[in-house]
């Protein structure tokens, strides 16, 4: 990594997808550039760790969503990082009793009639919450609630119908035996990166842009920001002067929660690789479970929305003990001695990042375009958010620095 220089061509604020994908495109243009990183680690929310010897973890993103068109899985084949092909769980390979698959198979068709009468929805231009398309009175109306904290990150409520149908979902879905953060984080290897900078005010009222940060100030003609909805619209980073069309966007496109915790299980050969578990429990605050993923010694344990949040706030260790209990009342109370915890996100809690991914509020599906617009031709904006169809991945925060590095190249008139 690199220490911070006084003065660049091009400055990028964060070194996750976004950074580092504008960082490879302006690597060779003859520009100087640097990615400041205010952790200490590279890939923004994307992060594996060695849970266990055992047991890789995605703490954050894990999937290869939409694979035919994920410009990720290209880039591991580069760096010979193992994609794995292999369906996700989400609908098959359910485990235990606790969900008898002829209901299963009732919420299915819930589920894929709500989404028919949400795309109905969508067709109208009208942006109205997504939850106005559920089924009054339909049983099932809280379970399809908690598959949209899982998705959205988010209660249907909170989600606009109009964004919804903007997101393009091929249906194909692989990993990374690795870890999707250890291959992000080899994407970036070779970037110039200064980390434990964190930057908190871009002052771009003269000639040329000066950032200031914790490693001190520099001075660029060109800056993409790359960081999060929840930063800029807390003003976390200011701008001078100030930017009120991109807080207003950055707030109308607020990050939700989606945690992820992963148990060691005892005696795993017991259980099926890559199986499903999840409680026929009509409510909204719900656990679902990936047993064994990749085979490995572990259960997986996924939250999100207001959920995810309140075992946020019960402290460290109350996601781990929530999934415990869920599934003993599952599976049963012998199941406690055979698990034991490893580790847990709290993307709320994260200071960088503040959430997990963005979704737009209702009446708020065109702030995507409102962020992503540069400002005089000097401040540049990418990120998940700023995705038009992509958002919520990584590989959509990656194609957005992308884009955002070449409208800087365009302005400077280089190839």
């Amino acid at each position: 990594m690199s220490s911070l220089p006084s003065s660049v061509d091009v400055a990028i604020i964060g070194a996750g997808a976004a950074g580092l994908g504008a960082a490879h495109v302006l690597r060779d243009s003859g520009l100087s550039v640097m990615v400041l990183e205010a952790r200490d680690r590279l890939g923004g929310r994307a992060w594996t760790v060695q849970a266990s010897p055992e047991v890789t973890f995605d703490v954050g993103c894990g999937w290869l969503h939409s694979a035919d068109k994920n410009s990720f899985v290209a880039i591991a084949k580069q760096l010979d990082f193992e994609i794995n092909q292999d369906l996700p769980p989400w609908r098959e390979r359910a485990f235990g009793n606790a969900f008898p698959q002829t209901e299963r198979d009732e919420f299915m068709r819930a589920m894929d009639a709500f989404y028919a009468r949400l795309w109905q929805a969508a067709q109208t231009g009208k942006d109205e919450p997504a939850s106005s398309s559920l089924e009054p009175g339909n049983r099932w109306n809280a379970m399809i609630d908690a598959i949209s904290t899982y998705i959205n990150g988010c209660e249907l409520k909170h989600m606009s119908t109009l964004d919804w149908d903007a997101y393009e979902d091929t249906g194909l879905n692989w990993r990374i035996r690795r870890g999707y953060g250890a291959l992000i984080a080899a994407y970036g290897e070779n970037c110039p990166v200064t980390l434990n900078c964190n930057v908190t005010l871009i002052d771009h009222s003269g000639k040329r842009i000066r950032l200031e940060s914790s490693q001190g100030t520099l001075t660029a003609d060109k800056v993409i920001v790359t960081v999060s909805t929840n930063l800029i619209a807390d003003e976390a980073i200011r701008f001078s002067p100030p930017l009120p069309a991109k807080i207003d966007a950055a707030a109308g496109l607020p990050l939700g929660v989606d945690d992820k915790v992963t148990l060691a299980l005892d005696d795993a050969e017991a259980f099926p690789k890559e199986g499903n578990l999840r409680g026929a429990t009509m409510r909204t605050e719900m656990g679902t479970y990936h047993i064994r993923p990749f085979g490995q010694p572990c259960i997986e344990g996924f939250f999100g929305g207001s959920f995810a949040r309140q075992l946020e706030e019960a402290g460290d260790g109350a996601i781990a003990a929530h999934s415990i209990d869920e599934i003993a009342i599952l599976l049963g109370n012998d199941i406690r001695g055979k698990l034991k915890p490893l580790y847990e996100s709290r993307w709320a809690h994260d200071p960088f990042a503040r959430g997990s991914y963005s979704h737009a509020l209702p009446g708020h599906a065109g702030d995507r375009a409102v962020l992503a617009t540069a400002v005089d031709g000097r401040l540049f904006f990418a990120g998940e958010a700023t995705s038009p169809s992509f958002f919520t991945t990584a590989h959509g925060a990656r194609d957005s620095g992308e884009r955002a590095a070449k409208e800087v190249l365009a302005i400077l008139g280089r190839p």
